[in-house]
């Protein structure tokens, strides 16, 4: 049942609202009223509502503005808003649409007729919604997660395509402060020659133990969480203003606490213990990179068997060795490698590593850093990449985790070789079955969010892909390109609802996210041949 929330500063007109309709009939609960804009919105973050009708005029705060911050704070999608206007009015129902609301109706017309049918629309929008959350979730959660591993590896080609992707995947680190944690998990049950665990029930234990560390985690602050293979995990720290104004080093208690006190809990609950070590603290989100490499490095390098390290503790003591590998020097090819499956471009890359590595035979810990830098790396980014990592090193007790078993320089080079060796053979076996399905997939997602003004630049961020690999890519697995693609889905959806009749032409150019109704007769026309107003003149004909 979809809740709803109505808004207006006149008692008449919220019990007019509210005994309209047989909301329950309609799968809609009416869970709150609210006399302005102001009261709304504590109520909107306290309920969370699927729907909002709501006056434009009241006191304290208005339609407009509750409709701006709203989507500021929560996105398109959630609270969709009907608005309530008089003729008056009409000059604020333009700026309102830009915020893509639904729905408006004259107070003056308002029948349960109309009112009828403004919901049945907003809730047809919701299911609509829905559904295109679940098909897209896995996806989401692929993107979510290579995401992260260019962030944590200084893998973002410009802050650009940085804001462009955190926005599109909600993720906020609109914070003043980040501490990057790394750690690795450990159980009696899968560690050791006591160890009786198959490798899917350790699998299984650490997944579990990593959703619980999360959780726990974010009730001491916001914390973002990533698990880097079946054992290895890195935990990022957000901290407001508020908190930043506190004493200098006012995270070191607090994150020791925390992870102490998680430590206990998982031990207690799944026999599972962690070893980690916090980064130094930045203040700017592509900073991260630079907490991520030093609370490695501080974990590598320390035979301090203490469950929570700090790296400025050990950078003072001499502990710790300041030079890090930065994956990030490499970015440009090893993203193309991977973006392209191109076998050539990644062999070329890692035997160049390879021979910087020989040539520093007493850099042990740096190169294990960039060793396992590459296998984090090529397990997040590649689908299925634990499977397929995994499936490598099948003949070998300790798996991929043997890297961690190489004791001097040369011995992780043949490490790398090997893993070299059978990437290559991947990338090769699946270069083109993969570009094929990067357009299957960009044009899923296109469909699934015509309500958009979708661009090449926005849409090739979000796959982590460059604008002009899409299009050459979209030239060639697909039968038009990218932005005649998107124009003849659009129309496509555009006569559907025009087939429907209760919609107005602008009402069906705002629903699929054009500039204005001129832009989109002209696309439509030159889609079909005819405008808009003629196709549905062509249409009544038909039917009479």
């Amino acid at each position: 049942m979809y809740k709803l929330l109505i808004v207006d500063d006149e008692p008449l007109v919220q019990v007019g609202i509210r005994s309209m309709l047989n909301w329950a009939k309609a799968g809609i609960e009416v869970t709150g009223i609210a006399p302005n804009g102001q009261a709304a919105l504590k109520l909107i973050e306290e309920q969370t509502p699927d729907i909002v009708i709501t006056d434009l005029k009241m006191p304290v705060m208005g339609g407009l503005e509750l409709i701006q911050i709203c989507r500021e704070k929560y996105g398109s999608e959630r609270p969709m808003f009907i608005i309530l206007t008089s003729y008056e009015d009409f000059h604020m129902v333009k700026e309102a649409i830009t915020y893509q609301v639904t729905d408006y109706l004259v107070k003056l017309e308002l029948t349960p007729d109309l009112l009828t049918d403004a919901v049945n629309r907003v809730v047809e929008r919701l299911r609509q919604s829905e559904r295109r959350n679940a098909s897209s979730g896995d996806i989401v959660h692929v993107f979510y997660e290579k995401f992260f591993i260019r962030l944590l590896n200084n893998l973002f080609e410009s802050e650009e395509q940085f804001l462009l992707q955190s926005r599109e995947l909600n993720v906020d680190l609109d914070y003043r402060g980040f501490v990057c944690c790394y750690g690795e998990m450990r159980s009696p049950k899968a560690d050791g020659p006591g160890g009786t665990l198959s490798m899917e029930a350790q699998m299984s234990l650490f997944s579990a133990s990593m959703q619980m560390l999360k959780e726990l985690a974010g009730k001491y602050c916001r914390t973002y969480g990533l698990s880097l293979d079946t054992r290895h995990f890195a935990l990022i720290f957000c901290f407001g203003a508020a908190e930043m104004e506190k004493a200098p080093r006012f995270w070191e208690p607090l994150l020791k606490n925390a992870m102490g006190s998680i430590n206990q809990a998982l031990t207690g609950y799944y026999n599972v213990s962690f070893r980690c070590a916090m980064g130094n603290l930045v203040e700017r989100p592509l900073s991260i990179c630079e907490s991520y490499q030093f609370s490695r490095q501080t974990l590598l390098n320390s035979a301090s068997e203490e469950p929570v390290l700090f790296y400025e503790e050990h950078a003072d003591s001499g502990a710790s060795d300041h030079t890090s590998f930065n994956i990030g020097l490499f970015k440009a090819d090893l993203t193309r490698a991977f973006e392209e499956y191109d076998s050539a471009v990644l062999r070329r890359t890692l035997d160049a590593l390879c021979e910087l590595f020989l040539a520093h035979p007493g850099h042990y810990v740096q190169v294990l850093d960039g060793v396992c830098s590459i296998l984090y790396l090529s397990i997040s980014l590649l689908q299925d990449g634990e499977q397929i990592v995994s499936g490598f090193f099948s003949d070998n007790p300790d798996g991929y985790r043997s890297v961690y078993k190489q004791t001097n320089v040369e011995q992780l080079v043949n490490w790398l070789a090997f893993f070299e060796k059978q990437l290559c053979g991947l990338f090769e076996s699946h270069r083109r079955d993969h570009k094929n399905h990067i357009v299957t997939d960009v044009k899923k997602y296109i469909n699934e969010h015509l309500d958009r003004r979708l661009s090449l630049n926005e849409t090739a961020a979000v796959f982590g892909i460059s604008p002009n690999y899409l299009s050459q890519l979209f030239g060639k697995y697909n039968d038009m390109g990218f932005s005649e693609y998107i124009n003849a889905c659009k129309v496509k959806e555009a006569r559907r609802l025009l087939d429907e009749g209760s919609l107005k032409v602008y009402e069906v150019a705002d629903m699929l996210g054009f500039e204005s109704s001129f832009y989109f007769s002209k696309v439509f026309k030159k889609v079909e041949g005819v405008s808009p107003t003629e196709y549905i003149n062509g249409r009544s004909g038909d039917r009479n």
